[in-house]
C-alpha cells in the first residue's frame, strides 16, 4: 500500500524526520497517489469513483444505530462559516473553581452549520452548533468536567491521549443518556502536549464525531521549555482541526459505508469548521514565531501537512509531547486521531497545504492550500530550546510480549484478536498489572488502512514494518498508522492507575472500523 506526497518538483516529500513507510501492498484498493500543486494556490479535488474491491467492501457495513437529532441537512441557505476568509480560532473555554477543582462546563447539543458552501447541514457541537471550545489544562491541577447531554441519544466523552483513571476515561462504560450530566474529576498528570475530546459510545462514535462533536485540549506545564515556546492562544499558539467528511448535495453528513458509497457524495475539507475546498484562509502572524497544533479529526482519511513552497516545518511535538529536538521536516503525516505541533519563523508569507489520502472504502483525495500565514511582526525570537525533551528509549529485552491482530470478521464486521468488539462482552480483553512493561506487535491481517490508538499510557514505536524508527517516529505516541498487510511494534509501561471494573480501550481510530468491532478492552489491575 503506497501513499506518496510529492513536492512541487516531484521529488520525495518524506523529508528528514517524517514518517517513512515500507512494506506496503500496491494492490490495496485504498492505495491512491496524491500530487502537490506546485504552490500555485490551486484547490485540486479528485473524487474516488466507484466501489472499493471485494476486500474493502467485506470490511465494512452500514452502522445500525441512529443518532436521533442528526437526521440530515437541507438545501436552505445559511450564513457562511467565515465570510472574511480569515482563520476561525475555536473559543478558549473559561473555567471556574469548584471546591479547589478547575471546572469546565460543556453541553453536547444539536445545531446547524455550513459544511458545504451555501448549504445547511444538521450538525452537533459542544457549547455551540459545530465542534467545541478549546480547553487548557495545567499539569498538577485537579479538573472537574461537567458534560450535559442534550443530543437525544446516549453519548460519552473520551479525553483522547490523557493519562487518567479508567473510570474517568470516557470510554463505552462511561456512556450517559440524554438529559444526564457526567462529571468526571481527576488530577492532570500529563506533561505539555496536545490532546482532544470526542464521543466514544458503542456503535455511535463515527456518527457523532462527523457531525461535529470534537474539540482540542492543550496541556500546559511549568517547564522552562514550555515557557520558551509560543503559548498565547490565538496569537502565536494556533489550533488547527483538520477534517475530511462525506457529504451529499443536500448537506447530509455520512458516517457509514452505505452513505460513503452513495452517488453524489463529495468529500469536503474543513479547517476549524470552515470549508476550504475553494478558499485559502488567512492568518496574520503578529509574532515572528508561531506555533501550530494540528489535529486530524477526520473519521478515516489521512492528512499530510506541508508548505506550498516545498520548504520545511519545524516539528516540536508528536501526539504525546515534545520531541527531543526541534526537527526540520517537509511533511507531517497524520492518520485519523493523530496530532503534531510545529513552529514557523516567518520572514515572508507561507501557505500551508493539506494533502488528503483516503483511508477507508472511499474518501477524500487531493491537495488543498488551506491557510496562508502572513507575517506582521518586528520581534526577534530567541533560539528554540535544545533539548526540548529527554526521551529514554525502552530496553525491551525483558518486556512482556503480546501480539494484537487487526482483522476482518464476517458480515462486514472488524475484529481484534478474532473478536468483534461491538459489545463490551464481545471484545477481546487484554489483562495486565500495574507497572507492567510490555511490547506489542500490532499486525494488520487486512489490506485496509488502520490507525492504532491505545488509551491510558503513551507508547514508543519500536519497529515499523520490520524497520527501526527514525526522526520524529522516535517520539511518544498514542495513535499510529498500520498499513495494509503491515505491522508495528510498540512498547509501553502501565503506571499509576488500576481498576477491577472499568477498562481502557485499544482500537482502530478509523471510526467506522471502531464501530464495526475493531476494538478491544484493557484491564489494568493491581496484581
Amino acid at each position: 500500500m503506497t501513499h506518496t506526497t510529492d513536492s512541487p518538483s516531484g521529488s520525495d516529500r518524506q523529508g528528514r524526520g517524517a514518517h517513512a513507510r515500507t512494506g506496503r501492498h500496491d494492490k490495496d484498493e485504498h492505495s491512491k497517489e496524491s500530487k502537490g500543486t506546485g504552490g500555485k494556490g490551486l484547490h485540486r479535488r479528485k473524487f474516488l469513483g466507484g466501489m472499493a474491491g471485494a476486500a474493502g467492501l467485506a470490511a465494512v457495513g452500514a452502522a445500525g444505530v441512529t443518532f436521533s437529532l442528526l437526521t440530515g441537512g437541507n438545501n436552505s441557505k445559511a450564513s457562511a462559516a467565515d465570510a472574511t476568509g480569515t482563520l476561525t480560532v475555536p473559543d478558549l473555554l473559561e473555567a471556574t473553581t469548584t471546591d479547589g477543582a478547575t471546572t469546565y462546563t460543556l453541553t453536547a447539543k444539536a445545531g446547524t452549520s455550513e459544511v458545504l458552501g451555501g448549504v445547511t447541514s444538521t450538525t452537533a457541537g459542544y457549547n455551540g452548533s459545530y465542534l467545541g471550545p478549546t480547553m487548557k489544562w495545567t499539569k498538577g491541577e485537579t479538573v472537574l468536567m461537567n458534560f450535559t447531554n442534550t443530543l437525544g441519544a446516549d453519548t460519552s466523552v473520551h479525553f483522547h491521549g490523557a493519562h487518567i483513571p479508567a473510570k474517568m476515561d470516557g470510554g463505552p462504560q462511561n456512556a450517559f443518556a440524554d438529559g444526564v450530566t457526567w462529571s468526571p474529576t481527576f488530577e492532570v498528570l500529563d506533561e505539555a502536549k496536545t490532546l482532544w475530546y470526542h464521543p466514544h459510545a458503542l456503535g455511535t462514535t463515527a456518527e457523532q464525531v462527523v457531525h461535529g462533536l470534537a474539540g482540542m485540549i492543550i496541556v500546559e506545564d511549568g517547564s522552562d521549555v514550555s515557557a520558551a515556546l509560543p503559548s498565547e492562544y490565538g496569537v502565536d499558539d494556533i489550533p488547527i482541526i483538520l477534517q475530511c467528511l462525506a457529504v451529499d448535495a443536500a448537506g447530509d453528513i455520512k458516517y457509514e459505508a452505505t452513505g460513503y458509497r452513495s452517488s453524489g457524495v463529495t468529500f469536503p475539507v474543513l479547517v476549524n469548521g470552515t470549508n476550504v475546498d475553494a478558499t485559502t484562509l488567512g492568518f496574520t502572524a503578529t509574532k515572528k514565531r508561531t506555533r501550530f497544533r494540528v489535529l486530524n479529526a477526520s473519521p478515516a482519511d489521512i492528512m499530510t501537512v506541508q508548505r506550498g513552497d516545498g520548504g520545511t516545518l519545524t516539528q516540536i511535538a508528536t501526539d504525546q509531547g515534545y520531541l527531543t529536538e526541534a526537527t526540520e521536516v517537509t511533511t507531517i503525516r497524520l492518520v485519523a486521531g493523530a496530532r503534531a505541533e510545529f513552529v514557523l519563523d516567518l520572514e515572508d508569507a507561507v501557505t500551508l497545504q493539506a494533502v488528503v489520502t483516503t483511508g477507508w472504502i472511499r474518501g477524500g483525495s487531493g491537495t488543498y492550500d488551506f491557510l496562508t500565514v502572513t507575517p506582521s511582526a518586528t520581534d526577534t525570537p530567541a533560539a528554540l530550546p535544545s533539548p526540548l525533551n529527554t526521551i529514554t528509549r525502552y530496553d525491551t529485552g525483558d518486556f512482556t510480549a503480546r501480539t494484537i491482530t487487526l482483522g476482518q470478521g464476517t458480515g462486514g464486521t472488524m475484529s481484534i484478536n478474532g473478536s468483534v468488539g461491538t459489545t463490551m462482552a464481545g471484545m477481546a480483553m487484554i489483562s495486565t498489572t500495574l507497572d507492567s512493561e510490555e511490547i506489542w506487535t500490532i499486525t494488520n491481517s487486512t489490506q485496509l488502512e488502520h490507525s492504532f490508538h491505545l488509551h491510558d499510557v503513551p507508547y514508543q514505536v519500536i519497529e515499523i514494518n520490520g524497520e527501526a524508527p527514525t526522526g520524529v517516529d522516535l517520539g511518544w505516541f498514542d495513535t499510529f498508522e498500520v498499513v495494509g498487510g503491515g505491522s508495528i511494534k510498540i512498547a509501553m509501561k502501565f503506571t499509576d492507575f488500576t481498576d477491577d471494573t472499568y477498562m481502557y480501550m485499544l482500537h482502530c481510530h478509523l471510526l467506522q472500523h471502531e464501530d464495526e468491532g475493531m476494538m478491544a478492552s484493557l484491564m489494568v489491575t493491581s496484581s
